[in-house]
């Protein structure tokens, strides 16, 4: 994966921010999502047809049962502040 340094953007009196160039480039993307994390935010790409992009994307086997409870529990666990699963 080809990584960027991070680089500065000016937001304008109307909320507008200007990629830089090279982003807009390597993503092919007409539109950005940007999740809001309080102190900060994710710009992800929004691809031009998101169904193709999907497709595959569950391909394969999944986890079993028993794994995906450990998943849940262990997330539950991060989110409560537990030590222990």
């Amino acid at each position: 994966m080809l990584l960027m340094p991070a680089s500065r953007a000016k937001v304008t009196r109307n909320g507008q921010v200007s990629l830089p160039a090279a982003l807009r480039h390597r993503w092919n993307a007409g539109a950005v999502l940007v999740i809001d994390r309080g102190d900060y935010a994710i710009v992800r790409p929004v691809p031009r047809d998101p169904l193709t992009a999907l497709r595959g994307a569950l391909a394969g086997t999944g986890p079993t049962s028993d794994e995906a409870r450990a998943l849940v529990r262990t997330g539950e666990a991060a989110y409560r502040g537990d030590r222990t699963a």
